[in-house]
């Protein structure tokens, strides 16, 4: 399938032309409809740079706090909590790891309800390949300047704080 090609104007721009003149001030409605576009074409960047390692973002993104952890391991409780996933998802998450030889789960070693998930040395190389896939596209974050992409996450942790996100 070839990429589209670009409108020549501005959908959103339009869309909030005509919300203004049917239903009233469209600044709000502008701002939710572009994070969406953007967080659509940035997974497409990040799925499009994951793919040959055969990760989805998810997977990468727990892989990465693994590789961050000071013993390479966390409990699955902890990983849902860094990770802001339901159980359930994590223990996804891990089975296709693990399935992939990216981690392993081990008993915790003073408390029998625990189970830990460590990175592998594969792991820890996937990891690191997967990460200069991404950063190589800038995680798909193009067209804004370093200083914009600071604003950028400082407003919208304003939103994630507001919405009790940390």
């Amino acid at each position: 399938m070839s990429p589209r090609q670009p409108l020549p104007f501005d959908p959103i721009a339009r869309a909030a032309e005509t919300w203004s003149q049917r239903i009233g001030p469209s600044s709000t409605m502008a701002a939710v409809t572009s994070i969406m576009r953007v967080q659509q074409i940035l997974q497409s960047a990040v799925d499009t740079a994951l793919r040959p390692h055969n990760l989805t973002f998810a997977r990468y993104e727990a892989l990465v706090l693994l590789s961050f952890s000071r013993q390479g391991s966390l409990p699955m409780r902890v990983m849902g909590d860094r990770l802001q996933l339901h159980p359930t998802s994590v223990t996804n998450i891990v089975d296709r790891l693990e399935a992939d030889e990216l981690v392993r789960r081990l008993p915790h070693p003073t408390d029998r309800r625990t189970t830990l998930v460590e990175i592998t040395e594969n792991g820890r190389e996937v990891t690191e390949k997967a990460t200069e896939s991404v950063t190589a596209v800038n995680f798909g974050l193009t067209g804004i300047t370093e200083r914009q992409t600071r604003q950028l996450t400082e407003l919208l942790s304003k939103v994630r704080q507001a919405a009790g996100d940390f």
